[in-house]
Protein backbone atom coordinates (compact mmCIF):
# COMPACT_ATOMS: atom_id res chain seq x y z
CA UNK A 1 0.00 0.00 0.00
CA UNK A 2 1.20 3.38 -1.05
CA UNK A 3 1.37 6.48 0.87
CA UNK A 4 -0.46 8.44 -1.77
CA UNK A 5 -3.38 6.47 -1.58
CA UNK A 6 -6.04 7.78 0.86
CA UNK A 7 -8.31 5.34 3.30
CA UNK A 8 -11.92 6.99 2.88
CA UNK A 9 -14.44 5.82 5.60
CA UNK A 10 -18.22 5.81 4.23
CA UNK A 11 -20.89 6.91 6.81
CA UNK A 12 -24.14 4.97 6.19
CA UNK A 13 -25.70 7.59 4.69
CA UNK A 14 -23.31 7.72 1.96
CA UNK A 15 -24.31 4.47 1.03
CA UNK A 16 -28.05 4.81 1.48
CA UNK A 17 -27.61 7.81 -0.71
CA UNK A 18 -25.91 5.86 -3.36
CA UNK A 19 -25.03 2.19 -2.98
CA UNK A 20 -22.53 2.65 -6.24
CA UNK A 21 -20.22 5.37 -3.82
CA UNK A 22 -18.84 1.95 -2.81
CA UNK A 23 -16.69 1.94 -6.20
CA UNK A 24 -16.24 5.57 -6.82
CA UNK A 25 -13.05 6.36 -4.95
CA UNK A 26 -10.89 5.11 -7.66
CA UNK A 27 -7.91 4.12 -6.68
CA UNK A 28 -7.79 4.53 -2.88
CA UNK A 29 -9.07 1.91 -0.55
CA UNK A 30 -12.31 2.34 1.34
CA UNK A 31 -12.89 1.26 5.21
CA UNK A 32 -16.14 0.32 6.97
CA UNK A 33 -17.05 1.05 10.34
CA UNK A 34 -19.26 -2.10 11.85
CA UNK A 35 -21.69 0.15 13.10
CA UNK A 36 -22.33 0.84 9.26
CA UNK A 37 -23.05 -2.49 8.85
CA UNK A 38 -25.78 -2.51 11.63
CA UNK A 39 -27.35 0.55 10.67
CA UNK A 40 -28.14 -0.52 7.20
CA UNK A 41 -29.39 -3.61 8.29
CA UNK A 42 -31.82 -2.11 10.41
CA UNK A 43 -32.88 0.13 7.14
CA UNK A 44 -33.42 -3.31 5.39
CA UNK A 45 -37.26 -3.13 5.73
CA UNK A 46 -39.39 -1.17 3.75
CA UNK A 47 -40.77 -0.36 0.59
CA UNK A 48 -39.23 3.45 0.25
CA UNK A 49 -36.09 4.46 -1.46
CA UNK A 50 -33.88 4.38 1.36
CA UNK A 51 -34.75 1.34 2.17
CA UNK A 52 -33.73 0.10 -1.18
CA UNK A 53 -30.69 1.70 -1.72
CA UNK A 54 -29.72 -0.19 1.72
CA UNK A 55 -30.77 -3.46 0.37
CA UNK A 56 -28.27 -2.60 -2.73
CA UNK A 57 -25.38 -1.30 -0.17
CA UNK A 58 -25.52 -4.83 0.86
CA UNK A 59 -26.10 -7.11 -1.81
CA UNK A 60 -22.60 -4.93 -3.36
CA UNK A 61 -20.65 -6.09 0.13
CA UNK A 62 -21.86 -9.20 -0.34
CA UNK A 63 -21.05 -9.89 -3.60
CA UNK A 64 -17.56 -8.38 -2.75
CA UNK A 65 -16.98 -10.36 0.22
CA UNK A 66 -17.86 -13.60 -1.59
CA UNK A 67 -15.50 -13.34 -4.43
CA UNK A 68 -12.98 -12.69 -1.84
CA UNK A 69 -14.11 -15.48 1.04
CA UNK A 70 -10.61 -17.15 0.24
CA UNK A 71 -8.35 -14.32 0.84
CA UNK A 72 -7.86 -12.77 4.48
CA UNK A 73 -10.13 -10.40 5.23
CA UNK A 74 -7.81 -8.27 7.44
CA UNK A 75 -5.99 -7.53 4.03
CA UNK A 76 -8.99 -5.98 2.58
CA UNK A 77 -11.03 -7.31 -0.40
CA UNK A 78 -11.06 -5.43 -4.30
CA UNK A 79 -13.17 -3.20 -4.72
CA UNK A 80 -13.71 -4.79 -8.62
CA UNK A 81 -16.94 -2.73 -9.68
CA UNK A 82 -19.70 -4.63 -10.44
CA UNK A 83 -21.77 -5.20 -13.58
CA UNK A 84 -23.45 -2.05 -14.71
CA UNK A 85 -21.13 0.47 -13.04
CA UNK A 86 -18.79 2.35 -15.41
CA UNK A 87 -15.39 3.08 -14.14
CA UNK A 88 -12.57 5.24 -15.78
CA UNK A 89 -11.09 3.02 -18.24
CA UNK A 90 -7.85 1.12 -17.39
CA UNK A 91 -8.48 2.64 -13.68
CA UNK A 92 -6.76 1.24 -10.48
CA UNK A 93 -9.21 -0.06 -8.30
CA UNK A 94 -9.04 0.25 -4.67
CA UNK A 95 -9.36 -2.30 -1.49
CA UNK A 96 -12.26 -2.40 0.83
CA UNK A 97 -11.64 -2.84 4.68
CA UNK A 98 -13.69 -3.71 7.36
CA UNK A 99 -13.41 -2.40 10.99
CA UNK A 100 -12.69 -5.76 12.77
CA UNK A 101 -13.78 -5.42 16.17
CA UNK A 102 -17.11 -5.61 17.18
CA UNK A 103 -18.75 -2.47 18.16
CA UNK A 104 -19.86 -2.47 22.13
CA UNK A 105 -23.05 -1.23 21.40
CA UNK A 106 -22.65 1.95 23.65
CA UNK A 107 -23.22 5.43 22.68
CA UNK A 108 -24.95 6.97 19.74
CA UNK A 109 -24.06 5.64 16.21
CA UNK A 110 -22.57 8.73 15.13
CA UNK A 111 -19.88 8.64 17.69
CA UNK A 112 -19.17 4.21 17.32
CA UNK A 113 -18.67 5.76 13.46
CA UNK A 114 -16.15 8.72 14.74
CA UNK A 115 -14.13 6.09 17.03
CA UNK A 116 -13.65 3.23 14.74
CA UNK A 117 -12.09 6.48 11.90
CA UNK A 118 -9.79 7.83 14.60
CA UNK A 119 -8.74 3.97 16.13
CA UNK A 120 -8.07 3.56 12.08
CA UNK A 121 -6.49 6.81 11.81
CA UNK A 122 -3.98 6.03 14.68
CA UNK A 123 -3.30 2.58 13.36
CA UNK A 124 -2.17 3.59 10.08
CA UNK A 125 -0.54 7.42 10.53
CA UNK A 126 1.34 6.83 7.02
CA UNK A 127 -1.86 7.42 5.46
CA UNK A 128 -4.58 10.01 5.25
CA UNK A 129 -8.28 8.86 6.77
CA UNK A 130 -11.14 10.64 5.84
CA UNK A 131 -14.33 10.05 7.07
CA UNK A 132 -16.81 10.84 3.88
CA UNK A 133 -20.42 11.58 5.57
CA UNK A 134 -23.37 13.56 4.19
CA UNK A 135 -24.36 14.29 8.30
CA UNK A 136 -23.23 17.63 8.73
CA UNK A 137 -23.46 17.59 12.10
CA UNK A 138 -21.37 14.28 12.56
CA UNK A 139 -18.70 16.52 9.87
CA UNK A 140 -18.46 19.28 13.00
CA UNK A 141 -17.69 16.34 15.35
CA UNK A 142 -14.95 14.86 13.45
CA UNK A 143 -13.35 18.15 12.53
CA UNK A 144 -13.45 18.93 16.59
CA UNK A 145 -11.89 15.41 17.51
CA UNK A 146 -9.12 16.16 14.88
CA UNK A 147 -10.45 13.84 11.82
CA UNK A 148 -10.79 15.22 8.23
CA UNK A 149 -14.50 14.84 7.06
CA UNK A 150 -15.88 15.33 3.77
CA UNK A 151 -19.32 15.51 1.55
CA UNK A 152 -19.68 12.89 -0.52
CA UNK A 153 -19.72 14.93 -4.08
CA UNK A 154 -19.61 12.24 -6.41
CA UNK A 155 -23.29 12.05 -7.54
CA UNK A 156 -23.06 16.14 -8.02
CA UNK A 157 -24.23 17.59 -11.31
CA UNK A 158 -22.21 20.29 -11.72
CA UNK A 159 -19.60 21.79 -9.42
CA UNK A 160 -21.39 25.24 -8.46
CA UNK A 161 -24.66 25.97 -8.95
CA UNK A 162 -24.21 29.04 -10.47
CA UNK A 163 -23.17 27.46 -13.58
CA UNK A 164 -26.10 25.58 -14.25
CA UNK A 165 -27.82 26.14 -17.33
CA UNK A 166 -30.67 28.80 -17.49
CA UNK A 167 -32.17 28.11 -21.04
CA UNK A 168 -31.57 32.15 -22.42
CA UNK A 169 -28.98 33.83 -23.69
CA UNK A 170 -28.65 37.67 -24.29
CA UNK A 171 -27.31 38.20 -28.57
CA UNK A 172 -25.21 41.12 -28.47
CA UNK A 173 -25.89 44.36 -29.99
CA UNK A 174 -24.78 43.71 -33.52
CA UNK A 175 -25.61 40.08 -33.81
CA UNK A 176 -26.98 40.73 -37.29
CA UNK A 177 -23.66 42.15 -38.21
CA UNK A 178 -21.68 39.35 -37.07
CA UNK A 179 -23.80 37.31 -39.42
CA UNK A 180 -24.60 39.56 -42.55
CA UNK A 181 -25.65 36.12 -44.79
CA UNK A 182 -28.52 35.02 -42.98
CA UNK A 183 -31.12 33.00 -44.69
CA UNK A 184 -35.09 33.88 -43.52
CA UNK A 185 -38.34 32.19 -44.66
CA UNK A 186 -41.69 31.53 -43.42
CA UNK A 187 -43.38 28.53 -43.30
CA UNK A 188 -47.03 27.76 -41.39
CA UNK A 189 -47.28 31.60 -40.04
CA UNK A 190 -43.56 31.08 -38.21
CA UNK A 191 -40.51 32.82 -39.24
CA UNK A 192 -37.33 30.98 -39.34
CA UNK A 193 -34.02 32.45 -39.92
CA UNK A 194 -30.68 30.14 -40.63
CA UNK A 195 -27.19 31.21 -39.15
CA UNK A 196 -23.74 30.23 -39.40
CA UNK A 197 -22.07 29.80 -36.10
CA UNK A 198 -19.66 31.15 -34.72
CA UNK A 199 -17.07 29.84 -32.27
CA UNK A 200 -18.12 31.31 -28.87
CA UNK A 201 -22.31 30.61 -29.67
CA UNK A 202 -22.20 27.63 -27.69
CA UNK A 203 -25.75 27.57 -28.21
CA UNK A 204 -27.89 23.90 -27.16
CA UNK A 205 -31.38 23.21 -28.92
CA UNK A 206 -34.38 25.06 -27.44
CA UNK A 207 -32.36 27.55 -26.42
CA UNK A 208 -33.93 30.99 -26.03
CA UNK A 209 -32.08 34.27 -27.68
CA UNK A 210 -33.03 37.46 -27.20
CA UNK A 211 -31.91 41.04 -28.37
CA UNK A 212 -32.80 43.74 -26.09
CA UNK A 213 -33.68 47.48 -27.02
CA UNK A 214 -35.50 48.89 -29.39
CA UNK A 215 -34.77 45.90 -32.38
CA UNK A 216 -36.09 43.62 -29.11
CA UNK A 217 -36.43 40.27 -30.67
CA UNK A 218 -37.00 36.38 -29.08
CA UNK A 219 -35.54 34.02 -31.18
CA UNK A 220 -35.47 30.12 -30.33
CA UNK A 221 -32.93 27.75 -31.30
CA UNK A 222 -34.18 24.80 -33.33
CA UNK A 223 -31.18 23.15 -34.61
CA UNK A 224 -27.54 23.25 -34.20
CA UNK A 225 -24.61 21.72 -35.66
CA UNK A 226 -21.11 22.44 -35.97
CA UNK A 227 -21.45 25.11 -39.11
CA UNK A 228 -24.97 26.04 -38.59
CA UNK A 229 -27.66 26.84 -36.31
CA UNK A 230 -31.77 27.17 -37.24
CA UNK A 231 -33.48 29.89 -35.11
CA UNK A 232 -37.55 30.55 -35.03
CA UNK A 233 -39.03 33.78 -33.84
CA UNK A 234 -41.17 33.62 -30.84
CA UNK A 235 -44.56 33.76 -30.61
CA UNK A 236 -45.41 37.36 -28.18
CA UNK A 237 -47.70 35.78 -25.28
CA UNK A 238 -47.90 39.05 -23.80
CA UNK A 239 -50.38 40.50 -26.72
CA UNK A 240 -53.94 39.34 -26.11
CA UNK A 241 -54.31 37.51 -29.03
CA UNK A 242 -51.73 35.08 -27.88
CA UNK A 243 -53.01 34.60 -24.51
CA UNK A 244 -52.90 30.97 -23.24
CA UNK A 245 -56.48 29.90 -21.34
CA UNK A 246 -56.51 33.72 -20.55
CA UNK A 247 -53.05 34.03 -19.02
CA UNK A 248 -50.45 36.12 -20.73
CA UNK A 249 -46.89 36.12 -20.05
CA UNK A 250 -45.56 39.15 -18.15
CA UNK A 251 -42.02 39.07 -18.82
CA UNK A 252 -39.60 37.67 -21.15
CA UNK A 253 -38.95 34.49 -19.31
CA UNK A 254 -42.31 34.15 -19.02
CA UNK A 255 -43.04 34.31 -22.76
CA UNK A 256 -39.87 31.41 -23.20
CA UNK A 257 -41.75 29.22 -20.90
CA UNK A 258 -44.83 29.48 -22.57
CA UNK A 259 -43.30 28.87 -26.07
CA UNK A 260 -42.12 25.55 -24.69
CA UNK A 261 -45.24 24.46 -22.87
CA UNK A 262 -47.34 24.84 -25.79
CA UNK A 263 -44.81 23.74 -28.09
CA UNK A 264 -45.75 19.89 -29.26
CA UNK A 265 -42.22 18.94 -30.59
CA UNK A 266 -40.90 19.34 -26.72
CA UNK A 267 -41.95 16.57 -24.47
CA UNK A 268 -39.85 17.38 -21.84
CA UNK A 269 -39.50 21.08 -20.10
CA UNK A 270 -37.87 22.71 -16.82
CA UNK A 271 -39.18 25.55 -15.37
CA UNK A 272 -36.65 26.96 -12.36
CA UNK A 273 -37.74 30.03 -10.59
CA UNK A 274 -38.04 31.67 -6.92
CA UNK A 275 -41.60 31.65 -5.11
CA UNK A 276 -43.95 34.06 -7.28
CA UNK A 277 -42.26 33.66 -10.56
CA UNK A 278 -45.63 31.81 -12.26
CA UNK A 279 -44.20 28.43 -12.74
CA UNK A 280 -47.23 26.69 -11.84
CA UNK A 281 -49.95 29.25 -13.19
CA UNK A 282 -47.95 29.08 -16.46
CA UNK A 283 -47.97 25.02 -16.64
CA UNK A 284 -51.68 24.64 -15.54
CA UNK A 285 -52.52 27.08 -17.88
CA UNK A 286 -50.48 25.63 -21.08
CA UNK A 287 -52.06 22.04 -20.14
CA UNK A 288 -55.59 23.49 -20.06
CA UNK A 289 -55.07 25.35 -23.69
CA UNK A 290 -54.06 21.61 -24.77
CA UNK A 291 -56.51 19.50 -23.16
CA UNK A 292 -59.40 21.33 -23.50
CA UNK A 293 -59.27 23.60 -26.60
CA UNK A 294 -56.65 21.64 -29.05
CA UNK A 295 -57.30 18.03 -27.41
CA UNK A 296 -53.92 16.93 -28.07
CA UNK A 297 -53.75 15.73 -24.41
CA UNK A 298 -56.40 13.30 -22.79
CA UNK A 299 -55.68 14.95 -19.46
CA UNK A 300 -53.71 16.63 -17.28
CA UNK A 301 -52.00 14.46 -13.76
CA UNK A 302 -50.45 16.17 -11.49
CA UNK A 303 -48.09 15.32 -9.09
CA UNK A 304 -46.04 16.76 -5.97
CA UNK A 305 -42.72 15.16 -4.36
CA UNK A 306 -44.12 15.54 -0.65
CA UNK A 307 -41.63 16.06 1.98
CA UNK A 308 -41.70 12.52 3.37
CA UNK A 309 -41.54 10.97 -0.77
CA UNK A 310 -41.53 7.96 -1.23
CA UNK A 311 -42.70 7.49 2.55
CA UNK A 312 -46.69 6.14 2.79
CA UNK A 313 -48.93 8.98 2.16
CA UNK A 314 -50.55 8.25 5.53
CA UNK A 315 -53.67 7.34 7.35
CA UNK A 316 -56.03 10.32 6.38
CA UNK A 317 -59.06 9.50 5.15
CA UNK A 318 -60.29 8.74 1.67
CA UNK A 319 -58.75 7.94 -1.68
CA UNK A 320 -54.76 8.52 -3.11
CA UNK A 321 -56.96 11.70 -4.82
CA UNK A 322 -58.38 12.90 -1.37
CA UNK A 323 -54.69 11.79 0.68
CA UNK A 324 -52.92 14.68 -1.87
CA UNK A 325 -55.48 17.11 -1.25
CA UNK A 326 -53.23 18.93 1.45
CA UNK A 327 -50.41 19.24 -0.43
CA UNK A 328 -51.99 20.73 -3.57
CA UNK A 329 -52.96 23.91 -2.17
CA UNK A 330 -51.15 25.87 -5.17
CA UNK A 331 -53.50 23.81 -7.50
CA UNK A 332 -56.27 24.83 -5.95
CA UNK A 333 -55.15 28.50 -5.76
CA UNK A 334 -54.22 28.26 -9.28
CA UNK A 335 -57.17 27.35 -10.71
CA UNK A 336 -59.16 30.44 -9.14
CA UNK A 337 -56.92 32.25 -11.38
CA UNK A 338 -57.71 29.89 -14.16
CA UNK A 339 -61.66 29.46 -13.61
CA UNK A 340 -62.82 32.84 -13.30
CA UNK A 341 -65.55 33.27 -16.65
CA UNK A 342 -66.53 36.67 -16.83
CA UNK A 343 -70.27 35.96 -16.48
CA UNK A 344 -72.83 33.41 -15.14
CA UNK A 345 -71.90 34.71 -11.52
CA UNK A 346 -70.92 32.35 -8.70
CA UNK A 347 -72.89 29.01 -10.36
CA UNK A 348 -70.65 29.57 -13.24
CA UNK A 349 -67.38 29.46 -11.69
CA UNK A 350 -68.05 26.28 -10.25
CA UNK A 351 -69.43 24.37 -13.60
CA UNK A 352 -65.87 25.79 -14.52
CA UNK A 353 -64.41 24.74 -11.47
CA UNK A 354 -65.79 21.16 -11.80
CA UNK A 355 -65.08 20.70 -15.54
CA UNK A 356 -61.46 21.63 -14.87
CA UNK A 357 -61.13 19.11 -11.68
CA UNK A 358 -62.63 16.47 -13.68
CA UNK A 359 -59.43 16.64 -16.88
CA UNK A 360 -56.71 16.84 -14.36
CA UNK A 361 -55.72 14.06 -12.05
CA UNK A 362 -53.69 14.13 -8.85
CA UNK A 363 -51.63 11.39 -8.44
CA UNK A 364 -48.79 10.21 -5.32
CA UNK A 365 -45.54 9.63 -6.36
CA UNK A 366 -45.87 6.51 -4.33
CA UNK A 367 -47.54 4.46 -7.03
CA UNK A 368 -45.80 6.08 -9.86
CA UNK A 369 -43.31 2.27 -10.32
CA UNK A 370 -44.47 0.25 -13.33
CA UNK A 371 -47.35 2.88 -14.75
CA UNK A 372 -47.21 4.10 -18.49
CA UNK A 373 -48.94 7.44 -19.19
CA UNK A 374 -50.14 7.64 -22.86
CA UNK A 375 -51.28 11.31 -24.13
CA UNK A 376 -51.19 12.66 -20.80
CA UNK A 377 -49.46 16.09 -20.16
CA UNK A 378 -47.63 15.38 -16.66
CA UNK A 379 -46.89 18.56 -14.27
CA UNK A 380 -43.78 17.45 -11.49
CA UNK A 381 -44.19 20.09 -9.04
CA UNK A 382 -42.10 20.44 -5.91
CA UNK A 383 -39.10 18.40 -8.19
CA UNK A 384 -36.30 19.49 -6.49
CA UNK A 385 -37.04 17.74 -3.47
CA UNK A 386 -36.56 14.85 -5.53
CA UNK A 387 -33.22 12.74 -6.39
CA UNK A 388 -32.08 12.07 -9.33
CA UNK A 389 -33.26 8.15 -9.05
CA UNK A 390 -36.91 9.29 -8.39
CA UNK A 391 -36.48 11.68 -11.32
CA UNK A 392 -35.34 8.59 -13.49
CA UNK A 393 -38.34 6.82 -12.26
CA UNK A 394 -40.91 9.60 -13.18
CA UNK A 395 -40.02 10.40 -16.24
CA UNK A 396 -39.64 7.42 -17.64
CA UNK A 397 -43.19 7.11 -17.03
CA UNK A 398 -44.08 8.49 -20.12
CA UNK A 399 -45.80 6.85 -23.07
CA UNK A 400 -46.67 8.26 -26.57
CA UNK A 401 -47.71 11.16 -26.72
CA UNK A 402 -46.95 12.39 -23.12
CA UNK A 403 -45.31 15.64 -22.46
CA UNK A 404 -43.75 16.12 -18.92
CA UNK A 405 -43.27 19.36 -16.96
CA UNK A 406 -41.26 19.45 -14.27
CA UNK A 407 -41.00 22.87 -11.61
CA UNK A 408 -39.23 23.52 -8.98
CA UNK A 409 -37.36 26.39 -6.69
CA UNK A 410 -33.96 24.79 -5.46
CA UNK A 411 -33.65 27.67 -2.75
CA UNK A 412 -36.23 25.86 -1.00
CA UNK A 413 -35.15 21.56 -0.68
CA UNK A 414 -36.81 19.78 1.91
CA UNK A 415 -35.19 16.45 2.08
CA UNK A 416 -32.24 15.96 3.61
CA UNK A 417 -29.24 15.18 2.44
CA UNK A 418 -29.88 16.80 -0.90
CA UNK A 419 -28.44 20.32 -1.75
CA UNK A 420 -28.67 22.58 -4.95
CA UNK A 421 -26.21 20.57 -6.78
CA UNK A 422 -27.01 16.61 -6.38
CA UNK A 423 -31.04 17.75 -6.30
CA UNK A 424 -32.38 15.42 -9.34
CA UNK A 425 -33.84 18.79 -10.51
CA UNK A 426 -30.65 20.05 -11.49
CA UNK A 427 -29.89 16.38 -12.93
CA UNK A 428 -32.33 16.81 -14.97
CA UNK A 429 -31.88 20.38 -16.48
CA UNK A 430 -27.67 19.54 -17.56
CA UNK A 431 -28.64 15.95 -18.53
CA UNK A 432 -31.53 17.08 -20.91
CA UNK A 433 -29.95 20.28 -22.24
CA UNK A 434 -28.19 18.30 -25.40
CA UNK A 435 -31.68 17.31 -26.05
CA UNK A 436 -33.69 18.37 -29.12
CA UNK A 437 -37.05 17.45 -27.72
CA UNK A 438 -36.42 19.54 -24.08
CA UNK A 439 -36.49 22.54 -22.87
CA UNK A 440 -35.58 24.95 -19.83
CA UNK A 441 -36.01 28.22 -18.83
CA UNK A 442 -34.88 29.67 -15.26
CA UNK A 443 -37.74 32.34 -14.35
CA UNK A 444 -36.36 35.12 -12.38
CA UNK A 445 -38.57 37.67 -12.49
CA UNK A 446 -41.87 37.60 -9.71
CA UNK A 447 -44.94 38.50 -10.62
CA UNK A 448 -46.95 37.41 -7.70
CA UNK A 449 -47.51 40.85 -6.36
CA UNK A 450 -45.91 43.94 -5.09
CA UNK A 451 -45.96 42.75 -1.21
CA UNK A 452 -44.61 39.77 -2.41
CA UNK A 453 -41.85 40.60 -4.53
CA UNK A 454 -40.50 42.99 -1.95
CA UNK A 455 -40.60 40.43 0.55
CA UNK A 456 -38.87 37.87 -1.27
CA UNK A 457 -36.20 40.94 -1.39
CA UNK A 458 -35.80 42.42 2.06
CA UNK A 459 -37.24 39.44 4.34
Amino acid sequence: MTGSKRIYALDTNVLLHDPTSLFRFEEHDVFIPMTVLEELDEKKKGASEVSRNGRQASRFLNELVERGKHDDLSNGLELSNPQGIKLKHGASVGRLYFQHRISNGHGKADNQILAAVAELRDQRPDRTVILVTKDINLRIKASIDGVVAEDYENDRALDDFSLLYTGATQLPEDFWDQHPEVKSWSERGRTFYQVDRREEEEWHPNECLFLPGDHDVELRVLHVDDSQATLVLLDDHSHANHHVWGIGARNREQNFALNALMDPEIDFVTLLGNAGTGKTLLALAAGLAQVMDQQRYREIIMTRATVSVGEDIGFLPGTEEEKMTPWMGALTDNLEVLANPQDGGSWGRQATNDLLASRIKIRSLNFMRGRTFLSRYLIIDEAQNLTPKQMKTLVTRAGPGTKIVCLGNVEQIDTPYLTETTSGLTYAVDRFKQWEHSAHITLRRGERSRLADFAAETL
